[in-house]
């Protein structure tokens, strides 16, 4: 799978300290391992502190949205 994420996602990513970096980082690869998390509409997935608002086509992941809690 290819993961693309749109400039909004992408700034919040990196703008984010280490360890909610990979929180968010182990959402992504948690949609991406999982055929049943792959959706043609809008999805989320949840972590302790963070989400992601993403949706797929075909074998691309696109981030919408990324936040934290913290």
């Amino acid at each position: 799978m290819r993961v693309e994420l749109i400039q909004r996602a992408a700034s919040v990513l990196f703008d984010v300290p280490d360890y909610v970096h990979q929180e968010i980082i182990t959402l992504i690869t948690a949609v991406a391992q999982d055929p049943k998390a792959r959706t043609s509409g809008l999805a989320a997935v949840f972590g302790e502190w963070c989400w992601l608002v993403y949706t797929t086509h075909g074998d691309v992941i696109e981030v919408l949205d990324v936040g934290c809690a913290r």
